[in-house]
């Protein structure tokens, strides 16, 4: 039978291929040291914790909740940017909260996209930028990733040759997946193309917080004029390593969020209650669990850059987000990204995420999640030198890892 619509507009999911690589492997009695998703391993601040289950299991809070989010939470995340950015925001008509921000991003392009509207989207970058147009029956361009003098430029081509015109820009710094950050003077020149040429900035910033050399990363939202053209999406999973909680926020245009307000409330009716009182007290609460996370996935990085360095793979130092950004070994590089990692898999019991799955230019990088801990990643770079010592043209003859034991 003919696929559907929709379905057919989505290419098969390529980290799934690694998946099926990793789960026969574990099947095998391998230990796989897992970099692929970033899915943090730390546990949620005790404050946080504790405001949940001091909150479940009421009447009040067990029923339906706010599509919009509860004013209390909006009121929070309009603290924190005031706080964090020194950015004013009305809870009443330009912060919603969402299902985490990947969840955001796809009802934002259900609210704003025609069938045909083209959609200026970075390659790489993390699927939903894409997919969630595609989705909603928009067109991708795509534009650089990398902030630099040719990325203007490329905006200005992608303009020029779009029929029709574009509607939307995708950013997305501190990059998911090449960990790249940007800087106000970036988002201001952003800000003046964008007005110029008619667009939605639409901003992914779930990195905010996990940055590394003192230098927080902003937001596109302080330069001056962007609240008439941007919205930006945060998390709460990163931040306060609250993944599973499905919690995010949309925040900026009132006209956007009025749109997506609407949307998301015949799609759902918000996050479990106690769940938003919990993201409350996290952003109202303490910074210090920000701080120690900070700590952990910097003391990660520099495990991960130091031993796998030493072991022959050098990992360029990310500056923020908790991935690095890795071009392929060169003896490997004709692989490819998937073949790559799935022989990572079954040769070296580490896993990580192809670069192709992220788009064409991802295509000879691989990301590396900083989500295992010091000893594990220290481990993974032993098991990666063995490996890259074998090289390529003698690995068919290498015994996987698990079958020595």
């Amino acid at each position: 039978m003919e696929e559907f619509h929709r379905i057919r507009r989505l290419p098969p999911y390529v980290f799934e291929q690694v998946n099926r690589v990793k789960a026969a492997a574990r099947n095998a009695g391998a230990d796989i040291i897992d970099l692929g998703m970033g899915n943090p391993d730390l546990p949620a601040p005790a404050h946080v914790v504790e405001k949940l289950k001091e909150t479940i299991g009421k009447t009040r809070t067990d029923r339906y909740s706010s599509s919009r989010g509860i004013p209390g939470l909006r009121r929070a995340q309009a603290a924190y940017y005031a706080r964090r950015f020194g950015v004013k925001l009305n809870p009443e008509s330009q912060i919603v909260a969402t299902l985490g921000s990947k969840e955001g991003f796809a009802n934002v392009a259900q609210a704003i996209c025609a069938p045909g509207d083209v959609v200026l989207v970075p390659n790489p970058s993390y699927p939903i930028h894409a997919f969630g147009f595609l989705m909603a029956g928009g067109v991708i361009r795509s534009v650089p990733a990398e902030v630099g003098p040719e990325y203007f430029h490329s905006l200005e081509r992608a303009v020029i040759h779009s029929i029709p015109k574009p509607i939307a820009l995708v950013v997305c710094y501190p990059s998911n997946p090449t960990a790249q950050v940007a800087d106000l003077d970036f988002y201001k020149d952003l800000v003046a193309f964008a007005k110029k040429h008619g667009l939605f900035i639409l901003s992914d910033l779930a990195y905010a917080e996990v940055y590394f050399d003192d230098n927080p990363p902003p937001s596109v939202l302080q330069v001056p004029g962007a609240m008439d053209v941007t919205v930006e999406f945060t998390s709460m999973s990163k931040t306060y390593s609250m993944p599973g909680w499905r919690m995010g926020f949309a925040v900026g245009n009132e006209r956007i969020i009025a749109a997506l307000a609407r949307v998301k409330s015949y799609l759902d009716y918000g996050a479990f209650t106690p769940v938003q009182v919990a993201a409350a007290a996290a952003l109202n609460g303490p910074d210090d669990c920000i701080v120690e996370m900070r700590d952990v996935y910097r003391k990660r990085r520099e495990a991960m850059v130091d031993s796998f360095g030493r072991a022959g793979w050098n990992i360029p130092s990310p500056a923020a987000s908790m991935f690095a950004w890795a071009p392929i070994p060169e003896p490997f590089q004709t692989l490819g990204s998937l073949e790559f990692s799935k022989l990572l898999v079954e040769k070296a019991e580490v896993a990580v995420a192809p670069g192709m799955g992220f788009g064409e230019h991802g295509e000879g990088f691989v990301r590396l999640a900083l989500v295992e801990n010091e000893q594990r990643i220290r481990q993974a770079a032993r098991n990666i030198r063995r490996f890259l010592e074998t090289g390529p043209e003698k690995l068919h003859n290498v015994v996987p890892l698990a079958t020595r034991r």
